[in-house]
């Protein structure tokens, strides 16, 4: 076989992975075909791991040495990846994607740093250095910038937003750094090492500078902005080796990640370089404005809760972050299974951004085994809300405060749940603090809002105790 058949061979069955990304991609579009989508993307990728070996032994480009590293390294890989799939709890799983993140950044700018410091020095054309040193800055900010965002979310970094004195100075210094070093990397190829290490080294302390700004309940946006850079390292990278199926693979996840990054922010009714440069997250000055609501807050108990359901013809549950924090999703499961036993109506209310990553609350009760068809959107569920009997709100805040109706608010304008049109609204919550956006819940202050204070987990195995005593009664 000549080299021009492989070659030819080669670009035709990355082609064919590719086509199998995005036929993955396509599936994933849906719950009910997201797993059909997760094999054939993983197949996709198998196809072209497996051309790439062939490619490699047929042209002789490597030794046997560097053979047994790529083996060893594919072993590591897959033994990481069944780990995290089998112990991993769902309840991680932000910290796990952020994981993702920070892996797929980092190998992406050691491939495309690979392939600058390997080179020829004649061979280092304009085209290989800026597809390679963007590859190799991208990849670089996504590797550190995900690590800080797995520590927040684990709680390793303080989730609230972390700001240095003079951030925005040091910011812009250090992007005018990175691009410097990076012009000169393109002028000066044969001082590729020096500069390179320098690029590597400003790109990745701007990844770190870059996120510790931003809150924790901003994280669902961070995640999908950091995937997107992710996809655009890795396309960068495919440029620079010229591989059809990384170009796609990463083309793919890119505007994916961008795209849902504009969808997050919209759905918090706020600009993405609003979330980007952490404005929301420091609350202290929303919680300071204005007088609050007014009333109080009416507690309640299991026993009364139980009751309210128990004889509803039409419940609502509203998960939040707080259900995550509590690993509540199987009690929330159960309870609903409970109430649907004795014909009621019951629903999920899902908003785009509970929780830490996009998807959140949907990954949590999919676990659960709560059935697709019971999780709604905000637009399909708000109109249910008026004939809904009893709201049970657990761990949600922000998303459901009537104060984003009104002007003059740290949330006004976003999109809410519009939990307070309910005939009855019950809240389970672990204390009296305000939300992330650092005001007061109008909604726990309403005449029909009853408020349930305690672990969520402990709470809801009350509560269906509770219910299974008046059903056996």
């Amino acid at each position: 076989m000549t080299a021009s058949t492989l070659d030819i061979i080669t670009w035709f069955v990355y082609v064919f992975s590719a086509v199998l990304f995005v036929m993955g991609l396509h599936y994933m579009n849906s719950p009910k075909t997201a797993r059909k989508g997760n094999f054939v993307s993983a197949a996709g990728m198998v196809v072209a791991v497996v051309m790439a070996f062939v490619h490699m032994f047929a042209t002789k480009i490597a030794d046997m040495t560097a053979v047994y590293v790529l083996i060893a390294g594919i072993a590591l890989g897959t033994i990481a990846g069944v780990w995290s799939a089998v112990k991993v709890q769902m309840t991680d799983m932000p910290q796990l994607v952020s994981v993702f993140n920070t892996v797929g950044g980092g190998a992406a700018a050691l491939v495309a740093l690979n392939d600058i410091l390997t080179a020829n020095v004649s061979g280092l054309t304009l085209v290989l250095l800026i597809t390679a040193g963007l590859g190799v800055i991208i990849g670089a900010v996504t590797f550190t910038g995900s690590l800080i965002a797995a520590g927040k979310l684990q709680g390793v970094i303080p989730g609230k937003p972390i700001a240095l004195p003079g951030q925005n100075l040091i910011n812009v210094i250090l992007i005018i750094g990175t691009l410097a070093s990076f012009v000169m990397l393109c002028i000066h190829p044969q001082q590729r090492v020096l500069w390179s290490i320098v690029t590597v080294v400003v790109a990745c302390v701007y990844g770190v500078l870059f996120v510790l700004p931003i809150g924790g309940a901003d994280m669902p946006v961070v995640i999908s902005v950091l995937n997107a850079c992710t996809g655009t390292a890795v396309a960068m990278s495919g440029l620079a080796i010229d591989n059809v199926a990384l170009i796609v693979a990463g083309a793919l996840v890119g505007s994916a990640g961008v795209t849902l990054s504009i969808l997050m922010a919209k759905a918090m009714n706020r600009p993405l370089s609003s979330v980007l440069l952490g404005g929301f997250g420091d609350t202290g000055a929303a919680g300071a404005a204005g007088d609050g609501p007014e009333g109080t807050m009416r507690e309640t108990t299991a026993d009364d809760v139980a009751v309210q359901l128990v004889y509803a013809d039409k419940v609502v549950f509203v998960p939040g972050f707080g259900l995550a924090q509590a690993q509540a999703q199987r009690e929330l499961a159960d309870l609903g299974q409970l109430l649907e036993e004795r014909g009621i109506e019951v629903s999920y209310a899902i908003h785009p951004v509970a929780g830490r990553m996009p998807g959140h609350m949907n990954v949590l009760l999919a676990e659960a085994n709560v059935p697709y068809e019971q999780l709604i959107d905000l637009d399909d569920i708000n109109p249910q809300f008026p004939s809904t009997s009893v709201s049970l709100v657990v761990g949600a805040n922000d998303v459901t405060n009537p104060a984003a109706r009104k002007p003059g608010t740290a949330v006004s304008g976003m999109p809410i749940l519009d939990v307070d049109k309910s005939q009855s609204t019950v809240v389970i919550k672990r204390g009296r603090g305000r939300g992330y956006a650092g005001i007061e819940n109008e909604l726990y202050f309403d005449p029909h809002t009853q408020m349930l204070f305690g672990d969520a987990k402990a709470q809801l195995q009350s509560i269906i105790a509770a219910v299974k005593e008046l059903i056996a009664d």
